[in-house]
C-alpha cells in the first residue's frame, strides 16, 4: 500500500499544477512523424515565396518599375519565417510535454496556413488589416491560433468539463447567437459581426464549436434509446417522441438562423453537421432522410416568405443574368477558376485588375479559393481540398479508437465541421452550392475563424492522446442537476 503512495501523490501533484510535480511527470518524447512533415511542409512553403517573389520581380522588371529595397523579398517573405518559426515552436512544445497525440493534425493545417499567408502577402495589403496591413494582420492572428492549438493539445487531459456541462454550453451558444442578433453589426446586408470594444468577430465561428460539443453530449447520452426504439407514423420510423424536441430545435435553429442573421451558410453547416452526426450515433438511414426532408421544407418556406433567401438562390441559379450586378462576383470566380485551367497561372499571375480594383470582392475573406484557383490551377485545388480530407480522416480516426461515445462522438463532429465547412464554401466559389457568407477553414483572412478552427485542432490533438485520462464512471446526479438536466432534456 505504501509503495503505491507516491505515484499516487505524484498524480495529484500534477493534477493541481505544482511546477516541481509537472516535470516529474513530464517525459519529452520524439515526434519523428511530424517533424519530417513539416520539413516537407517549410520546403514547400519556401518554393511558393520563392516562386511569388521571382514573378513579382520579373513583373517589375517588365513594367519598368524602380526595384524596392531588399527587392529578392518583398512579398512577405519574412513573414513566412515567422509562421514557420512558430510551427516548428509548436511540435517542440509538444515533444517536451511528451504526450502521444496524432503526429499528422498539425502538418496539415500547418500547410493550410501558409497558403493562407502567402496568398495574403500577395494581394493588395490595403484590403483589411489593422497591424500594418492584410499578410502582417493574418500572420497575428496565425500565431494565436498555434499558441491556441498547442496549449489546448498539451494542457487539455480529460473531457469531463465539456461532457458535464453541455447543456449549459447549448444555453452559451444560444446566448451568443442572441446577442448577435440584438447588438451585432451588419456588414453586406448579413447581422454576423459582434464588436467588443477594439476587437470584432464572427460569434457563429465559436457557436459551430459550442454545438457540436452539445451534440455529442447528449447523442452519447441517448445513443442506445436512439437506435432500439422508435415511434412509428404509418410506414415512417421516427425518433422515440420525447427525443423529438432537441433534433425540433436544431432544426428551427437552422433555419432561424437564415431568417434572423441571413446566415446561409452558418444554417446549412450546423444542419449538415446535426445530421452526420445523428447517423455516426445510430446508423439509421431514416433519420437523416427526415431531417433533410425537413431542411428542404423549411427552406423552400423560407425562399417564398423572404426576399435575401430568393435573391441567393437566384443568384446560384444563373448568375450571368445579371453579370455586372447580383452575380457580378460568382462570375468573375468562374472566370478565374477558367484561366487558371489545370495547371494554374502561378503565383503572382493572376488576379487581373479591372478598372484599377480585384476583380472578385471580398475576395481575402469569401473568394480566396477562386483567387487559388487561379494561380494554382485544379491541381493546386485538389491538393487543398486533399488537406481537408486529411484533417477529416484523422479526426475519424480519433473518433474510432476513442474510449467512449462522447469522445468518438465529439472527435468526429470536430473533424466534420471543418471538412464539411470547408467544403460549402469551395462548393459557393464554384456555383455548386447557394453562396454563403462563412470562411475557408485556416485560409480566409479573419481572426474569429481562425481562433475557433484552432481550438478545433487543438481538441483533437488532446482527445487523440493514448494516455489521456480514462472517461469519468457514471455517478449519481446531484438532484439540482438532475432537475436541470430533465429539464433541459
Amino acid at each position: 500500500m505504501s509503495a503505491a503512495a507516491p505515484p499516487a501523490r505524484a498524480r495529484r501533484a500534477g493534477a493541481a499544477g505544482t511546477l516541481p510535480a509537472l516535470l516529474r511527470v513530464i517525459r519529452p518524447r520524439p515526434r519523428g512523424r511530424e517533424l519530417g512533415l513539416l520539413v516537407v511542409v517549410a520546403i514547400t512553403l519556401a518554393i511558393g515565396s520563392i516562386s511569388l517573389n521571382v514573378t513579382v520581380l520579373a513583373r517589375g522588371l517588365e513594367e519598368g518599375a524602380p526595384l524596392p529595397a531588399g527587392a529578392l523579398t518583398p512579398y512577405g517573405a519574412e513573414l513566412l519565417l515567422v509562421y514557420l518559426g512558430a510551427l516548428f515552436a509548436a511540435h517542440a512544445a509538444q515533444v517536451v510535454a511528451g504526450r502521444r497525440t496524432d503526429q499528422v493534425l498539425l502538418p496539415a493545417v500547418g500547410m493550410l496556413g501558409g497558403i493562407s499567408l502567402l496568398l495574403m502577402s500577395r494581394l493588395p495589403q490595403d484590403l483589411a488589416g489593422q497591424f500594418g496591413g492584410l499578410a502582417q494582420t493574418q500572420l497575428l492572428w496565425l500565431l494565436i491560433a498555434l499558441a491556441l492549438t498547442t496549449i489546448v493539445a498539451v494542457v487539455v487531459r480529460s473531457d469531463s468539463w465539456l461532457r458535464l456541462y453541455k447543456y449549459t454550453w447549448a444555453a452559451a451558444g444560444v446566448g451568443l447567437l442572441l446577442l448577435t442578433f440584438v447588438a451585432g453589426r451588419e456588414v453586406n446586408g448579413q447581422r454576423l459581426t459582434l464588436d467588443l470594444g477594439p476587437v470584432s468577430g464572427q460569434p457563429s465561428e465559436l457557436l459551430k464549436v459550442i454545438l457540436v460539443v452539445f451534440l455529442a453530449g447528449y447523442l452519447s447520452e441517448n445513443r442506445a434509446l436512439l437506435v432500439e426504439q422508435s415511434t412509428r407514423l404509418g410506414p415512417v420510423r421516427l425518433p422515440p417522441l420525447p427525443y423529438l424536441a432537441p433534433m425540433a430545435a436544431m432544426w428551427a435553429i437552422a433555419l432561424g438562423v437564415v431568417v434572423v442573421q441571413r446566415d446561409l451558410g452558418a444554417a446549412l453547416l450546423f444542419f449538415a453537421v446535426f445530421l452526420l452526426l445523428l447517423y455516426i450515433a445510430t446508423a439509421r438511414l431514416s433519420y437523416v432522410a427526415i431531417g433533410l426532408v425537413l431542411f428542404l421544407a423549411g427552406g423552400w418556406l423560407m425562399y417564398q416568405l423572404f426576399g435575401h433567401v430568393q435573391d441567393r438562390v437566384n443568384i446560384w441559379l444563373d448568375p450571368f443574368a445579371d453579370p455586372r450586378g447580383a452575380g457580378y462576383q460568382i462570375v468573375q470566380a468562374l472566370y478565374a477558376f477558367g484561366r487558371g485551367g489545370i495547371l494554374g497561372t502561378g503565383l503572382g499571375n493572376g488576379l487581373p485588375m479591372i478598372a484599377g480594383r480585384l476583380p472578385i470582392p471580398e475576395i481575402h475573406t469569401d473568394f480566396p479559393l477562386a483567387a487559388l484557383g487561379e494561380e494554382l490551377g485544379l491541381i493546386g485545388i485538389l491538393g487543398i481540398l486533399g488537406l481537408y480530407l486529411v484533417v477529416i480522416e484523422r479526426g475519424l480516426r480519433i473518433a474510432a479508437s476513442a474510449a467512449d461515445d462522447f469522445r468518438a462522438l465529439l472527435a468526429a463532429g470536430l473533424s466534420l465541421v471543418v471538412g464539411v465547412q470547408a467544403f460549402i464554401i469551395a462548393g459557393g466559389n464554384l456555383k455548386l452550392v447557394p453562396l454563403t457568407g462563412i470562411t475557408l477553414p485556416f485560409i480566409s483572412y479573419g481572426g474569429s475563424s481562425l481562433v475557433a478552427n484552432a481550438l478545433v485542432v487543438g481538441l483533437l490533438l488532446a482527445l487523440s492522446d493514448r494516455g489521456v485520462e480514462p472517461p469519468p464512471p457514471p455517478r449519481t446526479r446531484g438532484r439540482l442537476r438532475g432537475l436541470f438536466d430533465r429539464g433541459a432534456a
